[in-house]
């Protein structure tokens, strides 16, 4: 399959069981029919992780970003 984008041949991945089509040169991706509902429901069924995660020289909490579904599965 072909990027609607610029041409180039699509690839296909697999991420927590989802087909994910995605363009390498201008990463652009492709969900089929019914691909974002289960990303949706995966997101939704991850448990809740701590924000808070080790401590800096002045001993202040140091934040941590959340990774979320959606940074996995496009982490190519």
């Amino acid at each position: 399959m072909k990027c609607p984008i610029d041409g180039a041949t699509l690839v296909v991945s697999e991420r927590s069981g989802v087909e994910i089509d995605y363009c390498p040169q201008c990463r652009g991706v492709w969900l089929d029919r019914g691909e974002l509902d289960k990303i949706i429901s995966r997101t939704e069924a991850m448990p809740a992780q701590s924000h808070i995660e080790g401590h800096r020289n002045d001993d202040k909490p140091r934040k941590k970003k959340r990774e979320s579904l959606f940074g996995e599965l496009f982490d190519f």
